[in-house]
């Protein structure tokens, strides 16, 4: 029989590291996710690597222990734990329970004293044990049966250590690392220690005498110095020292070694939790596949010809696609259904028939469908028209819910409103590399199993819209505009390659004269991309101080070269280099890839993904084109007109979030402001810093507008630190002076987060809804998370609301007006369209009244114009 391994984690300190490791992320709901990954990373990795037997994470029960009463600052001066990782415990939690890992913690004890005391009985027991954490202190327990693995870089490079490798790294044994700490402290647990005694002196004491106590037994042998003198006096300091850093091996326990047998996940929990984070990587790797089970057979007829007896009701239509970008996906069938009877034909042959184009344009004739946009997307490229759609079935069952989003499929949307008869895309296709077109029956019932969702869900999900006051968001708001956005994805906006490519070539030249600079600030000629070359270069050869390090050498990662800015002029280059680098690969050379053969680029606009209500784009995703460097707004210079002698005109909402919290907040300092067209930011610095606008500073303006739009994002005191590269305190300082000097903006938020413990959701001014459930929660993390959520949403949810309502007022008037014009994009808060010279004086004029008067707020909405021959030339 094989010798039993036991894991045990440290999960305090593995969700730390985890979350300082990798850049703050945050799926669709606006739930940070980077803790969670990072960990569940670990969490594979155990499965994976150490097949063990037994599996223990051990938590913190709190901030006191039983060290405190030996000295209470122990711990002393640590930073409030971020609300951005506070918020993410409660996910880390569900994933272990889901992942079946017993996690255990102990009041007035800590993780490393659960650890230390489990993996004695374990050794006692004749277990395999392995430690795992990010703190070295738990190095001590290292011995023949115990290897303690820390992390060294995120949370998966791991150093492995034995007694052996401990000899090797200090000259010392495992127990010897507690005296170590007894001489040179542990700032981030406020140990004192011996002042002046470093790291090198406490292990030349401790070759010398073993221990602590045997440095103090021999302490009237050694030579007078001022080391001798700091060891006198501060040897009780060093004995306190020593008692603190010892982990502790025999904590009164509740569950023994038998209580944390491991039999693996239970991986339905884990992907359930992984869809809800949108680990979308982990999920592709995943070879989980959703269950089939037996459903209702279902009757249909496969025709070959549509006449017009296929069309006399009302019906549902489901138009199958082989891919998700619809306009270049292969159509694989089309159906159509009513309660009575169904059809379907293969393949796109039903946009070649009369029938069947007759009907799709009918405005009379109502068609219930999955997404209107999508399937009108179909409908344009093979030059048809999809009319008279009287049912989004995605729009309407996001708006109901924002939670259920275009991430899930038609099955997974259906079965959250309790419809069960169709499979997921996955079981009927495969996926990955293994994904192919079934048999033409299982495709067949499939696309008709589809349309009898989206037929039997209608009553429900509109009985629900209605019920909540939501029917005229939908019906007013998101479904006209599902049309809109159909056409403007269609048309498409040109992009002229020629200036792109010139644009790469440009850059290319740009590169290699930042790499020629490069190579002589460094002496020698190198590869700047890989790490390994660049970190001798930097930290070997130049010097420079070294602040982490990975499994194969330095860490030369954005967030190091950004904190040696200053250090070296090799760095700013270093820094440039790669930014443009990333411009090539994923702008220049990635749109070029997205050209169709109109020349012109067909974004996707994704309608029911986020949680606030703001559009997003992909295939290319033109809301992300950096323009804060020269480099990255040129790229803008390739996007032109479709037609010779037009123009592209932009026009945008001035702060439009700010706006609209002022009209939320009914503050009076900000309604003045926007009513008397100051400048926002330089007020709130007057009122903030209590300065007259002369006395303003660049930086004193900075402040005050990453504390603006800090506030609608529910930023914390330390997300405001890292943004302005201050200290938390100072941050904390900055957001509590700006409430003072805004108090409507305080009542505002507090207003808001009551109503959303007394209602369970917030709105918007359309009355689009966020469910808040963790609102009323007991766990403070999701709690705090809730009560963010509930001040940013009306806001951000409500500019995006307005922004919505301005296109479709904007489309009908350009149609009513019999115009030429075309609306081409939505970027943010700005709307991008072409323009013939002879309509530009009406469109300057008609553009930013129909933008402005949308809606009516209590302070005046402003839009922003310009125009010119490329999208460039618009700003």
């Amino acid at each position: 029989m094989s010798k039993q391994k036991i894991v045990l984690v440290d999960g305090n300190s593995l969700a730390y590291r985890a979350f300082f490791a990798l850049p703050l992320l945050t799926n669709d709901q606006g739930i940070h996710t980077n803790a969670t990954y990072g960990f569940t990373m670990m969490l594979q990795k155990i499965v994976e690597d150490e097949n063990p037997s037994h599996v223990l994470i051990a938590w913190d029960a709190g901030k006191t222990t039983f060290r405190h009463a030996t000295f209470k600052e122990y711990k002393g001066g640590r930073q409030k734990t971020p609300p951005e990782l506070s918020e993410q415990f409660s996910y880390i939690r569900k994933l272990v329970d889901a992942y079946n890992i017993t996690q255990y913690e102990l009041e007035q004890y800590e993780a490393d004293d659960i650890i230390g005391t489990l993996s004695k009985k374990a050794e006692e027991q004749d277990f395999e044990v392995v430690v795992i954490s990010g703190d070295k202190d738990l190095t001590q327990l290292a011995s023949d049966r115990t290897t303690v693995q820390i992390t060294r870089k995120g949370i998966t490079d791991l150093e492995i250590y034995t007694p052996a490798h401990i000899q090797e790294k200090y000259g010392l044994t495992p127990l010897q690392i507690i005296d170590m700490k007894g001489f040179m402290g542990d700032a981030s647990d406020n140990i004192p220690g011996v002042p002046g005694v470093g790291e090198k002196t406490a292990i030349k004491l401790l070759v010398a005498h073993e221990s602590v106590e045997g440095v103090y037994e021999n302490i009237d042998a050694m030579k007078p110095s001022k080391m001798k003198e700091k060891l006198v006096e501060n040897e009780e300091l060093a004995h306190i020292s020593k008692q603190l850093a010892t982990i502790e091996r025999d904590a009164p326990l509740t569950i023994a070694i038998d209580d944390l047998t491991y039999a693996g996940p239970n991986m339905e929990e884990v992907h359930a939790l992984w869809q809800q984070l949108q680990f979308k990587t982990l999920l592709e790797k995943s070879d989980f596949a959703t269950d089939t089970k037996e459903m209702e057979a279902i009757s249909y007829e496969v025709i070959t010809t549509w006449t017009p007896e296929h069309f006399k009701e009302d019906m549902a239509l489901h138009i199958e696609l082989f891919a998700e970008h619809y306009h270049t996906a292969d159509v694989l069938a089309v159906a159509v259904l009513t309660d009575k009877k169904a059809y379907v034909m293969e393949g796109s042959t039903s946009f070649e028939q009369p029938a069947f184009i007759e009907w799709l344009k009918d405005e009379t004739k109502a068609k219930r469908c999955y997404d209107v946009k999508a399937f009108q997307a179909v409908a344009k490229r093979f030059g048809s028209e999809l009319n008279g759609a009287s049912f989004d079935m995605l729009l309407a069952a996001y708006i109901s819910d924002p939670s259920i989003s275009s991430s899930q499929d038609l099955s997974a949307l259906s079965k959250a409103f309790g419809y069960m008869e169709v499979d997921g895309d996955e079981a009927v296709f495969g996926k990955g590399a293994k994904k192919k077109v079934p048999e033409a029956d299982a495709l067949f019932t499939h696309t008709v199993r589809k349309a009898a969702a989206v037929w039997h869900l209608e009553s429900t999900i509109e009985a629900k819209l209605k019920e909540n006051q939501q029917y005229e968001l939908y019906h007013e708001l998101e479904l006209p505009l599902a049309s809109v956005l159909g056409e403007m994805e269609s048309f498409g906006i040109r992009v002229d390659n020629g200036t792109l490519e010139e644009m790469g070539s440009e850059l290319k030249g740009r590169l290699e004269e930042i790499e020629a600079h490069i190579h002589k600030l460094a002496g020698e000629e190198f590869n700047i991309n890989s790490p390994k070359q660049l970190g001798v270069i930097l930290f070997e050869k130049l010097g420079l101080p070294a602040l982490k390090k990975t499994k194969t050498g330095y860490s030369t990662a954005a967030d190091v070269l950004e904190k040696l800015q200053g250090k070296h002029e090799i760095i700013e280059h270093i820094l440039l280099y790669r930014q443009l680098g990333k411009l090539q690969s994923t702008y220049i050379e990635g749109l070029l890839k997205e050209i169709h053969k109109d020349g012109k680029v067909h974004t996707r606009y994704q309608q029911a993904l986020t949680s606030t209500g703001r559009l997003s784009s992909i295939h290319p995703n033109l809301q992300n084109i950096p323009i804060r460097i020269e480099e990255g707004r040129k790229i803008r210079k390739a996007f032109v007109p479709s037609e010779k002698n037009w123009v592209l005109f932009a026009a945008d909402y001035s702060q439009i979030e700010l706006r609209v919290m002022a009209h939320m907040s009914q503050d009076e300092k900000l309604m003045a402001a926007f009513k008397e067209d100051r400048d926002i930011h330089t007020q709130t610095a007057v009122d903030v810093f209590g300065v007259s606008p002369d006395d303003v500073t660049p930086n004193m303006r900075r402040a005050a507008k990453a504390v603006n739009f800090g506030i609608i994002y529910g930023i914390s005191d330390y997300g405001l630190s890292q943004s302005l590269n201050i200290t938390r305190k100072e941050a904390a300082e900055f957001i509590e002076n700006y409430l003072t000097s805004f108090p409507g903006v305080k009542r505002f938020m507090d207003a808001a987060i009551q109503s959303a413990k007394e209602k369970g959701y917030v709105t918007t001014i359309m009355n689009r809804r966020r469910y808040l459930p963790e609102i009323t929660s007991s766990n403070f993390n999701l709690r705090a998370f809730a009560e963010r959520t509930a001040m940013n949403t009306p806001i951000q949810g409500s500019a995006a609301d307005i922004i919505k309502k301005a296109m479709i007022d904007m489309d009908k008037e350009l149609e009513e007006r019999g115009l030429k014009t075309k609306m081409l994009l939505q970027v943010h808060d700005e709307l991008i369209f072409e323009v013939p010279h002879h309509e530009l004086a009406i469109i300057e004029e008609l553009v930013p009244r129909v933008m402005e008067q949308a809606v009516e707020l209590s302070v005046p909405l402003k839009a922003d114009f310009a125009h010119g021959d490329t999208w460039y030339d618009t700003k």
